[in-house]
C-alpha cells in the first residue's frame, strides 16, 4: 500500500492513521451534508421564512466566531485525538437530539436554533484541533497531499450528501437524515480509536490562555508570510466565498433555470473543487506553493467576475467548475503553508486564527453580500467580491515577495 500510494502521487495514504481518518471523514461528512440540507428544510417547514433560514445558519457560525481563537490555545495544550473524540461525540449527540425532537413531535424553531448554536460552539474546538491533527498523522512531507485529499473528500461528500438527503426527505422525512448523520459519527470515532499514535506528552508551560494568545500574535506580527495568509483568508471569506450564498438568486432570477438548475450549479462548483483538490494532491510536490497560491487566488476572483456577467447556462456551469477548482487550490495551499511555516507548539493556535478567518467571517460575508445584492443586484455583488479578492491577491503577491517564494 505504501509503495503504490507514493507511486501514484498519494503519499498521505501510505500512513495507516490517515487512511483511517479519511475513511471516517468520508462517512461522517456525507452525514453532515445530509443534516445540513434536512435542517434547512425543517426550518422552512416550521417558519416558512427565509429570515429564519439565515438566522439558524448564522447561529451555527457564531460559536466559531466567538470561541475558535481560544480553541486554538487549547489545541496546542491537549491530546488532539482525545479532543477530536470529544467534539465528534458531542456532534453525534446533537444529531440524535434533533432526531428525537422530530420523531417525538416536540421540535420547535427555538430548539433547532439552540442546537445549531451548540453545534457551532463544538465546531469552534473541533476545526482547529482536527486541522492541526493532520500534521501529526502524516508529517511535513505528505501534509499538502493529506490536506488536498481531505479537501477532495469534503467536496465529494458535498455533492453526495445533499443528493441522498433529497431522496430521503421526500420518502422518509427529515428525521431519518438526522439519525443517519448521528450514526455516521461512529465511523470517525471508531477510526480515531483504531489509530496507533505515540503517547501524548503534555506541554510544560506556565503561560495563561491570554499569554498563549499573545504569543501567537507576536509570531504573526513577526512573519509576514503567515500574517499575509491569515489576512487574505479573511478577505476572500468576506468578499469571495459569499457567491455560494447568492447561487439561488442566479438560478431563479439571472439564469432562469429554477430549482433543478440551482442543484446543477452547486454540483458544478463541487465538481471543480474535487478536481482542483486531486490536482494539488497529485502535483503537490512539483509546484511552488506560494506562487501557485497567488495565481489560484487571483484567478478565482477574476473568474467570479466573468461568471457574474454570464447569462448563458452552459457557460455559467463551465465557469463554476473553474471557480470551484481555483478556490480549492487556493484554500488547500493556504492551509498547507500555514501548517508548515509555523513551529509545532504554535500550530493549533495559528489554525485557530485560520478557522476564525475562514469560518468565523462567514456571517459578515453573508451580510455584506446580502445588503449589496439587495441594493445593486446579485451579479454586481459577485463582481465586486471577485474584484476585491483578485486585487487583494495581486497586491499580496507584489508586496510580500517572501510569500511568492514560499515552498
Amino acid at each position: 500500500m505504501t509503495e503504490a500510494a507514493r507511486r501514484y502521487g498519494f503519499g498521505a495514504l501510505a500512513h495507516r492513521n490517515f487512511r483511517l481518518f479519511l475513511f471516517g471523514q468520508t462517512v461522517s461528512l456525507t452525514g453532515t451534508w445530509m443534516q445540513s440540507v434536512a435542517q434547512g428544510w425543517l426550518v422552512l417547514q416550521l417558519t416558512n421564512s427565509p429570515f429564519y433560514l439565515g438566522l439558524v445558519s448564522a447561529l451555527g457560525s457564531l460559536g466559531v466566531l466567538v470561541f475558535t481563537l481560544y480553541a486554538g490555545v487549547i489545541a496546542d495544550r491537549t491530546d488532539k485525538r482525545r479532543t477530536v473524540l470529544i467534539t465528534q461525540s458531542l456532534q453525534m449527540l446533537q444529531a440524535f437530539a434533533l432526531t428525537a425532537l422530530v420523531w417525538s413531535g416536540h421540535v420547535t424553531t427555538g430548539s433547532v436554533m439552540i442546537l445549531a448554536a451548540f453545534l457551532g460552539v463544538v465546531a469552534a474546538f473541533d476545526i482547529p484541533t482536527r486541522q492541526s491533527f493532520i500534521y501529526e498523522m502524516v508529517g511535513k512531507e505528505d501534509l499538502m497531499n493529506a490536506i488536498a485529499l481531505n479537501t477532495s473528500i469534503f467536496n465529494l461528500t458535498r455533492v453526495l450528501g445533499p443528493v441522498i438527503a433529497g431522496f430521503l426527505i421526500g420518502s422518509k422525512g427529515v428525521a431519518v437524515c438526522f439519525f443517519l448523520n448521528g450514526l455516521s459519527y461512529l465511523a470517525v470515532i471508531a477510526s480515531l480509536l483504531a489509530m496507533r499514535l505515540p503517547s501524548h506528552i503534555p506541554q510544560t508551560t506556565h503561560l495563561s490562555a491570554w499569554q498563549g494568545f499573545r504569543e501567537v500574535l507576536a509570531f504573526l506580527r513577526g512573519d509576514r508570510r503567515v500574517s499575509t495568509l491569515v489576512v487574505l483568508t479573511a478577505i476572500i471569506s468576506i468578499f469571495g466565498f459569499p457567491f455560494l450564498l447568492l447561487m439561488p438568486v442566479f438560478a431563479r432570477d439571472v439564469l432562469r433555470v429554477g430549482a433543478r438548475g440551482y442543484g446543477v450549479l452547486s454540483a458544478a462548483v463541487g465538481l471543480g473543487a474535487v478536481g482542483g483538490a486531486l490536482g494539488v494532491a497529485v502535483l503537490g510536490q512539483r509546484i511552488r506553493k506560494g506562487r501557485t497560491l497567488v495565481v489560484a487566488g487571483t484567478t478565482f476572483g477574476l473568474l467570479l467576475t466573468v461568471f457574474a456577467s454570464s447569462r448563458v447556462f452552459p457557460l455559467s456551469l463551465a465557469l463554476l467548475v473553474l471557480v470551484g477548482a481555483s478556490m480549492i487550490v487556493n484554500n488547500a495551499l493556504t492551509n498547507t503553508l500555514l501548517q508548515t511555516l509555523v513551529p509545532d507548539h504554535l500550530r493549533g493556535r495559528v489554525m485557530g486564527f485560520y478557522s476564525f478567518m475562514f469560518v468565523g467571517m462567514a456571517p459578515l460575508g453573508a451580510f455584506q453580500a446580502g445588503v449589496f445584492a439587495e441594493r445593486f443586484g446579485a451579479p454586481a455583488a459577485v463582481t465586486a467580491g471577485g474584484v476585491v479578492s483578485a486585487l487583494a491577491m495581486l497586491i499580496a503577491g507584489w508586496r510580500v515577495a517572501e510569500l511568492r517564494r514560499a515552498q
